[in-house]
């Protein structure tokens, strides 16, 4: 096991003049599981095939402990992969598979077998040890490929999107064998993944992308509560966060008729290129339904409403005077507001309700940057 560090690690494609991943500096702890998320493009696999020794670093370096191994052959780098395909042997059986690198390595048939049957053992798949992966499941699979990487004993383990081709309820069940398998082994993991609820429901810390720029680092919980900036506050968290520019005078931000109070301290980072506004956001589970007529609230058509058992949302559209000034969006698109609300108290589509942000429940950021101020 290992420590892994990018350090203004740099890859620029070949007729491509900006880099898709660009001075990445991070540090991966000694059995650390580390997600890397972010959409599409944003350079994440990119920088795990860096990792791996598949994309040449173009400038900085990468290293796995105290090794740099930015010039090393990937088979010399003690590192095993899980791929999002799987990329099983046909023509193999299950222990085959899992031990073909072994074989590679020339280890003694009698060790090969240990290994195999104990990673079988771990991953409950001992019963399938002869049989092909025609023969087995989407799930069974992917527990093959991570018993292919959990033989070697690697340094680190590198996983690219390993769940994307599973059905959703399969998909939920993998994600908590494979975190509590890695807690289990203790080995560094860095882990790729575009859904963000993977990331926060299995990594020990995020690290999140967006066009080959790191723009966070944190716990789930830090990056939950206190986004770095807009993007990271729109990207983590299901339903995502309602973003919306308001007005800021004499410290209060309007919207409407609604009132939202402003530290003296935010007031007075905002500069001339805000243009006297203010970008807040705030979750679905931040707004209070209210009276209508209440003060400082807003009222909200209601387009949907998605009732899930123990919780209910409405996706509506910000209506009166304050929708023409809030240049509101959210994970529903733009002109729209998400509100977590009482699931025994659901509103029909077409009528108007009254949300209030909760006091010390939003994030507020500059409307020039998108910079969280603190």
């Amino acid at each position: 096991m290992a420590t892994v560090t990018f350090d203004h690690a740099t890859r620029v494609y070949p007729g491509t003049e900006r880099p898709a991943v660009d001075q990445l500096n991070l540090h991966v702890e000694d059995g650390e599981f580390l997600v890397l998320v972010g959409p599409s493009g944003c350079g994440k696999s990119t920088s795990l095939r860096m990792l791996a020794g598949l994309e040449d670093v173009n400038g900085g370096s990468i290293l796995i402990g105290d090794r740099d191994v930015t010039d090393v052959q990937p088979k010399d780098r003690d590192i095993a992969m899980v791929f999002q395909n799987y990329a099983l042997y046909p023509h193999m059986s299950v222990a085959d598979n899992m031990g073909f690198a072994l074989k590679i390595a020339g280890k003694p048939k009698a060790e090969i077998r240990e290994r195999v049957e104990e990673a079988a053992k771990i991953l409950d798949l001992t019963e399938y040890l002869d049989r092909k992966p025609k023969a087995l499941s989407g799930g069974q699979r992917q527990r093959v490929a991570m018993g292919r990487a959990i033989v070697r004993q690697p340094q680190v383990f590198l996983m690219d999107e390993p769940l994307s081709n599973l059905d959703a309820k399969l998909r939920v069940q993998t994600r908590t064998q494979i975190a509590s398998l890695q807690r289990r082994l203790g080995v560094t993991t860095v882990y790729v993944t575009h859904d963000q609820t993977e990331a926060l429901t299995m990594g020990d810390r995020i690290a999140v992308l967006k066009g080959g720029l790191l723009q966070q680092v944190g716990t789930p919980r830090e990056m939950y509560d206190t986004p770095a900036n807009v993007f990271v506050a729109g990207f983590i968290g299901s339903p995502a966060m309602n973003i919306a520019t308001f007005k800021v005078d004499d410290g209060v931000a309007h919207v409407g008729a609604a009132r939202v109070p402003l530290e003296r301290s935010v007031v007075e980072q905002l500069t001339d290129a805000d243009g006297g506004k203010i970008t807040i956001g705030f979750r679905p589970e931040a707004l209070d339904v209210v009276p209508q007529g209440t003060e400082n609230s807003m009222p909200v058509a209601v387009n949907l409403v998605e009732e899930l058992g123990s919780d209910a949302f409405v996706y509506g559209t910000l209506v009166g005077p304050a929708a023409e000034e809030a240049e509101v969006r959210s994970g529903a698109g733009d002109n729209q507001v998400i509100v977590r609300i009482d699931p025994r108290n659901v509103p029909m589509k077409g009528d108007t309700i009254s949300v209030t942000i909760k006091p010390g429940q939003s994030h507020v950021f500059s409307a020039a940057t998108g910079n969280r101020l603190s």
